[in-house]
């Protein structure tokens, strides 16, 4: 019997998909702090909003709410790195 090679339920889970913003805007930050230019913390500003969409989408969904108060976390501390950012940059 073959194994079903689908897409997997947890990819496409509210949780998962926010676990997954939060990195991609960790990241974005990141880029945004090492090159100050604006396209990167326009990016970065972007993936952060996507991510909080993506929060308030998990936690209407109710589930794993320590995972997603944790992401929570780590996505408000990354916007405050991004703001940061753009405060040096504007200096």
């Amino acid at each position: 019997m073959a194994k079903d090679t689908g897409p997997s339920w947890k990819k496409d889970h509210p949780g998962t998909f926010f676990g997954n913003s939060v990195e991609k805007a960790d990241r974005a930050v990141k880029q945004a702090m090492s090159h100050p230019e604006e396209m990167a913390i326009e990016h970065a500003f972007n993936a952060i909003e996507r991510a909080e969409n993506a929060f308030r989408n998990a936690k209407q969904y109710n589930d794993e709410l320590d995972t997603i108060e944790e992401h929570k976390g780590q996505l408000d501390s990354i916007r405050q790195q991004l703001n940061e950012t753009q405060m040096k940059k504007g200096e």
